[in-house]
């Protein structure tokens, strides 16, 4: 089935313990993307300037990524993000967000994209991901991203944005944020009462949690050994998520559930090295196999 990802696709610079990585391939679409690739071929929706490389455009081809839908602005530059992660490694230190062309980005679903089964609103305005949603034909799954600056400055239209989607995903910090609560149980039920019929709250090195009507749902992170770099790893759960539903079409707890699985294993491949560069050394064979051992150590 098919499945659309609206986000952004960036140059990232970014600095850990593990080294340095200038002007790489990064954004919120093209983790998604990449990760969702081991399941379909899933349509990418966003905004590049006239500096972004052939190379990485023949990358998300090489996916079997359909990018018809990638704008590219002759005269424009593309979103760079610069960050640093110290210590553990949990949060970024934001160094520099140039926006560039990406501040004037008007999201236009393309005819070809409208018939889309599957869509997720990664993290953007909240207006934006509305304009999305509506644009799209029948009644595509919906999950949608969202981050601490929307859920600040723009809490009407994301209370419209969960009014609408079937599932909301975002980290335990905004859970908080948003809700008010500290009791991340307590924060995943508020969620819901504004609206998805799901709510993944992502804890990081510590996994995620499920909420549905049917119940509650705790899964592990992947054992790692070490994380080179943790940029994408949220976008990626949700990429490895949503194709594993788009591939299926199971949208019931249960299958959520299952799904949950793959966005980890997507994840703890995202984090192992810089840019989208570790997706290139885990073809969907060694993805599948890293399933399996997941399975068998959260199994008893």
């Amino acid at each position: 089935m098919s499945l659309l990802v609206v986000g952004s696709v960036a140059f990232d610079s970014v600095e850990t313990p593990f080294g340095k990585a200038d002007r790489v391939l990064g954004g919120s679409a093209t983790f998604f993307a990449y990760a969702a690739s081991y399941f379909v071929g899933p349509r990418l929706m966003g905004i590049v300037g006239a500096d972004f490389p052939e190379k990485f455009l023949q990358g998300f081809r090489d996916r079997d990524i359909d990018i018809s839908g990638l704008q590219v602005d002759p005269e424009g530059k593309t979103f760079h993000w610069t960050g640093r992660y110290e210590g553990d490694m949990n949060e970024a230190q934001t160094l520099g967000v140039s926006l560039n062309v990406l501040g004037d980005y008007e999201a236009s679903v393309p005819d070809s994209y409208k018939d889309s089964e599957y869509v997720f609103l990664a993290n953007d305005h909240p207006r934006t991901q509305l304009q999305v949603m509506r644009s799209v034909s029948g009644k595509p799954f919906v999950m949608a991203d969202t981050r601490d600056f929307w859920i600040s400055e723009e809490p009407d239209a994301l209370g419209e944005v969960m009014s609408e989607v079937d599932g909301m995903v975002m980290n335990d910090s905004e859970a908080r944020l948003l809700t008010g609560e500290e009791s991340i149980i307590r924060a995943g039920k508020a969620v819901m009462e504004r609206g998805p019929r799901y709510v993944i709250i992502k804890k990081g090195e510590h996994g995620a949690i499920l909420f549905g009507n049917e119940g509650i749902f705790a899964l592990p992170a992947y054992p790692l050994e070490e994380v080179h770099d943790p940029t994408g790893a949220g976008d990626s759960f949700a990429g490895g998520l949503m194709g594993y539903l788009a591939s299926t079409g199971k949208t019931s707890l249960q299958g959520i559930m299952r799904g949950m699985t793959y966005g980890t294993v997507a994840a703890s491949v995202a984090v192992e090295g810089f840019s989208v560069d570790p997706f290139a050394h885990c073809d969907k064979d060694r993805f599948h196999e890293r399933h399996d051992a997941f399975i068998r150590a959260i199994s008893f």
